[in-house]
């Protein structure tokens, strides 16, 4: 019994820390153009910090990847429903994730559907092609009701500040 008491008071502290982790330093917003050079990162399902959501994303919708994959970025910067094309790869992805590392960052994190796949994309800078941009209302009416957490507060305070 004390082993497992103390086992559940170290996961408890841990799990405390994560929480209260720093967010990244805020950047400027890049210049809206229909070519883009961004940072790109990639995750996958079976992540740590996926352990809640699992295979599905922000909007409730299964991770994909093939037609069009799933990418996770700041959404007052790509909003909810932007598509991009990777120029180097013809790739498609659709915005439609947050994650706490992306908040206030121009960088788009891809899904990739196994671990050597994220692991191989790695961290790169890609010129994007800019297809139909998602709507910041939209992202905003979803975002809103999230803001006690505080990735999302940053997010929904720059959608306030740059476009409200």
């Amino acid at each position: 019994m004390p082993l497992r008491v103390c086992a559940l008071t170290a996961w408890l502290v841990l799990a405390g820390r994560a929480s209260r982790r720093a967010l990244p330093p805020s950047e400027e917003p890049l210049a809206r153009a229909p070519l883009m050079k961004i940072r790109t990162t990639a995750s996958t399902h079976t992540e740590s910090d996926h352990t809640r959501s699992g295979a599905s994303n922000a909007l409730g919708r299964q991770l994909k990847s093939g037609g069009i994959n799933n990418a996770a970025a700041d959404w007052s910067r790509f909003p909810a429903g932007t598509v991009f094309r990777l120029v180097a790869t013809g790739e498609i992805f659709e915005v439609d994730d947050i994650g706490w590392m992306r908040a206030g960052t121009n960088t788009v994190d891809l899904y990739k559907p196994t671990r050597r796949d994220m692991n191989d994309w790695g961290v790169r800078r890609v010129t994007i092609e800019m297809l139909p941009r998602g709507d910041v209302k939209a992202s905003y009416r979803v975002l809103k009701p999230r803001e006690k957490y505080r990735p999302v507060k940053r997010t929904v305070r720059q959608i306030e500040e740059r476009y409200f």
